[in-house]
């Protein structure tokens, strides 16, 4: 039988200047959505699927941070902190938190800024049944704006309003990693551009896809809103329990 440390990793350092004033004093992660922050939105969501050690990867306002957490008993959560002097980007920070992550055969990430309802545990299998050193969760891209459909003589025949676009997928900014995925990051400089395109390229990033899930980016006050209006409908699925091999 097989047993994994259900780890998650948070990264929790990022300025979003593109949501000022809101981030003036408070860390991206701390915004709130509804009545609470997305940290705490995030938390509540890992909880629900088994994940109770939580490493929180924080930078700027980390005070506001470790107050409002703490040791994360209140939620029910044992959190690490690990923390940037300096900015690293998403790659540098996960690597600053290498002497943590090592320790355990396999973590979760979730960028601070998204608020979702997918199962993670599905890239946890995958990782354990696969060659992989990571699993990255993909969804199809939203459409930002409604879509025509248009028949001959330009007749409209239809129109979506911001559709799914399942013909491009995007990262949807969780991933289940190996420890062993650490010698492809950098100690500064954001995985996106790093890491993931070097994994890509040896054939050991693989992807979950999700369909019908609630996900949302939070970059903009538009998406704020929309969040805002839309958190107390995600958590309604029941978790599916993490399938055990013998």
């Amino acid at each position: 039988m097989w047993c994994i440390r259900m780890l998650a990793v948070i990264l929790a350092g990022g300025y979003g200047k593109r949501l000022r004033p809101y981030t003036d004093d408070v860390p991206k992660p701390m915004i709130p959505v509804g009545d609470k922050p997305i940290l705490e939105w995030q938390i509540e969501w890992l909880k629900k699927y088994g994940f109770r050690e939580i490493v929180l990867l924080v930078g700027y306002r980390k005070e506001k941070i470790i107050e409002y957490i703490g040791s994360g008993s209140r939620l029910g959560v044992r959190v690490t902190y690990v923390v940037e002097d300096e900015p690293l980007g998403t790659g540098g920070a996960i690597k600053n938190a290498e002497h943590v992550l090592s320790r355990n055969n396999m973590f979760l990430v979730i960028n601070g800024d998204i608020i979702t309802n997918l199962n993670p545990l599905k890239l946890v299998e995958k990782l354990e049944d696969s060659r992989y050193l990571g699993v990255i969760a993909s969804i199809p891209l939203p459409s930002p704006y409604g879509v025509l459909e248009i028949e001959d003589e330009d007749r409209v025949k239809g129109f979506v309003e911001k559709p799914q676009l399942s013909d491009y997928w995007i990262n949807a900014g969780v991933y289940a990693l190996n420890p062993e995925a650490l010698r492809y990051f950098p100690e500064k400089g954001d995985l996106e551009k790093t890491a993931f395109p070097a994994m890509a390229r040896d054939g050991v990033l693989g992807t979950v896809r999700y369909t019908g899930v609630f996900w949302k980016a939070i970059d903009t006050f538009k998406e704020l809103e929309e969040a805002s209006r839309a958190i107390h409908e995600i958590f309604h699925e029941s978790p599916q329990p993490l399938r055990r091999r013998e």
